[in-house]
């Protein structure tokens, strides 16, 4: 049965009228969407539909000679209106908006800033750097002129588990009280340590946690040691150690290790490729299964990430019922970001298919891949035959003579001697045992060696070092691609005008629209074309609509 034309509907309603009528096609319907403040009614006339903003009273009566009566409406919906407004309380935020964390000051203090500034949340890219390098972007954050939002990562490292000691170490005397928690494959004693610091009973009762965990997880069985109370071990390793009272561990048994946890689905860096549209709800539902298990006080809260990169994966997000959005591999694509000019430019012609998983480099004898940019570089490639070449072999010693001067030729330009030499001076500062741990395991010594490769490869891609741009190592997803295309003919095209903020603005103000545009489309109303819709625009256009 074909639905009636709006024109000839009974009325929904009254509403006071603040917009003369107009038509409700074109560039007039176009600018009223995106006036996301204001509410539009849809009004029947002779020749049909009217768009028409205004307001609805309460104690509004039929013989009002100002009211109008309506046959449509289209809601408000400002940005601070998307997502979870608890999250923003609760994280001092505008929009509920994440940059997450990028290894090797990728995600920089220029970029965090600038988030921060904006109303939204940024976090360092701690992963990989130094711990005086951290310490300086920690201090440089803390030292503006006004205080900001922000957070700081906190990567899982299975071979080298003092280094997750010694950044919480940092976190704690720096007071830092968020912490981006990626790739870990289970809890451990430092992140338990940094979400139970503190915590404390208020005079109303109320168990307080001043320090937050936003973990970044794409497996469910990950997410459920996340949305548990701490373990009752850790926290009575903590007792032990002083690090807690017996009142705090108690109090610590009551919370979630965090009320706020990111699904990470087909993302760049350490992933495991999961679609978003399956990954998504089988962590809501469980996230549920938690909050009602437990009866927390702190409303346990879900993200997505992975993906995200256009106003149409950013509505849908929020539709699936993310109460923030996480972006990654399109930040590393703007001006803000700690890689060079060099790397910008290939991200911002990388397409979909472009992409590839590689060998970790923090995880290399798990056998963990990363997802990187394919297009432009033999990484993937070299990297996978490292691991080759690692799995087949129980030493350096062992391997064929011809593969060897290969790689000695091709990959490192290095005698593997040299390679051996620097890598051992890296760990004699950063973690002496990790050379007593070599000397007995001639295998291990060779998986230190390789891992020399990866860990370097970022390095040259972050700095530009044109002599190794076969070897960058960037880490991208397929959101990257999306974000091109989606861009492409519009001022985001040109890498240098790819700011943080205005890529953040467009993909929440681009899936508001979208929004409305539905609620149109469901009444029965044609909309304009997505070239229009969807269109990027410039920041202090998208201020004017919100103005």
């Amino acid at each position: 049965m074909d639905r009636q034309p709006l024109n000839h509907r009974q009325p929904l309603g009254l509403f006071y009228p603040l917009l003369s009528s107009g038509s409700a096609v074109g560039a007039a319907l176009l600018e009223a969407l995106r006036r996301l403040d204001s509410p539009l009614f849809l009004t029947a006339a002779a020749s049909g539909v009217e768009l028409r903003s205004g307001f609805v009273s309460p104690q509004a009566t039929a013989g009002d000679a100002e009211l109008l009566p309506f046959v449509g409406m289209i809601p408000a919906c400002p940005l601070e209106s998307l997502g979870d407004p608890g999250f923003c309380r609760d994280h001092g935020l505008r929009y509920p908006y994440i940059g997450g964390s990028m290894a090797k000051g990728i995600s920089s203090v220029a970029m965090v800033r600038a988030l921060g500034d904006a109303g939204m949340l940024g976090f360092f890219g701690a992963a990989g750097l130094p711990l005086e390098e951290v310490e300086d972007a920690l201090a440089e954050l803390q030292s503006g002129p006004e205080a900001i939002p922000f957070g700081v990562n906190l990567i899982h490292s299975p071979n080298e588990p003092q280094l997750e000691e010694a950044l919480v170490d940092l976190y704690l005397r720096r007071g830092i009280a968020l912490i981006e928690a990626s790739a870990f494959l289970d809890l451990t004693l430092p992140v338990v340590r940094f979400r139970t610091h503190g915590i404390y009973r208020d005079p109303s009762g109320e168990i307080v946690t001043p320090n937050r965990v936003i973990a970044k997880i794409s497996r469910e069985e990950v997410a459920a040691k996340f949305f548990a109370p701490p373990p009752e071990r850790f926290l009575q390793a903590l007792v032990a150690a002083g690090d807690l009272s017996k009142e705090q561990a108690e109090l610590a048994a009551s919370i979630p290790m965090a009320q706020d946890v990111t699904v990470e689905a087909d993302s760049g860096g350490h992933t495991d490729n999961r679609p978003a549209i399956s990954l998504f709800p089988s962590i809501r539902a469980l996230r549920q299964e938690f909050q009602d298990r437990h009866g927390y006080r702190q409303r346990l809260r879900i993200g997505l990430g992975g993906g995200i990169s256009t106003p149409a994966s950013a509505a849908a997000a929020f539709v699936m019922g993310a109460a923030y959005l996480v972006t990654g591999s399109v930040n590393q694509a703007c001006v803000e970001s700690g890689t060079c000019d060099e790397v910008r430019q290939l991200l911002a012609e990388t397409r979909q298919a472009d992409i590839t998983m590689a060998p970790s480099g923090d995880m290399f004898e798990m056998g963990v891949n990363v997802q990187v940019l394919k297009r432009g570089t033999m990484f993937s490639m070299r990297a996978a035959r490292l691991y080759e070449l690692y799995r087949l072999h129980g030493s350096i010693d062992e391997l064929p003579a011809l593969e060897r001067q290969k790689l000695e030729k091709t990959v490192f330009r290095l005698p593997l001697e040299t390679v051996w030499d620097q890598t051992r001076t890296f760990f004699s500062r950063r973690d002496p045992r990790q050379l007593e741990k070599a000397e007995r395991d001639p295998k291990y010594r060779m998986a230190l060696v390789f891992r020399w490769y990866l860990g370097q490869s970022p390095v040259w891609a972050n700095r530009g070092e044109s002599s190794r741009r076969i070897d960058y190592q960037i880490w991208c997803g397929p959101a990257m691609g999306a974000f091109n295309e989606w861009a492409r003919g519009s001022f985001l095209e040109e890498p240098s005008r790819r700011q943080v903020v205005t890529v953040a603005l467009n993909l929440l103000f681009g899936a508001a629209v979208i929004f409305r545009a539905n609620q149109l489309s469901l009444q029965g109303m044609e909309l304009p074309s997505d070239s229009e819709l969807l269109a990027p625009l410039e920041t202090a256009r998208i201020k004017e609509y919100l103005s």
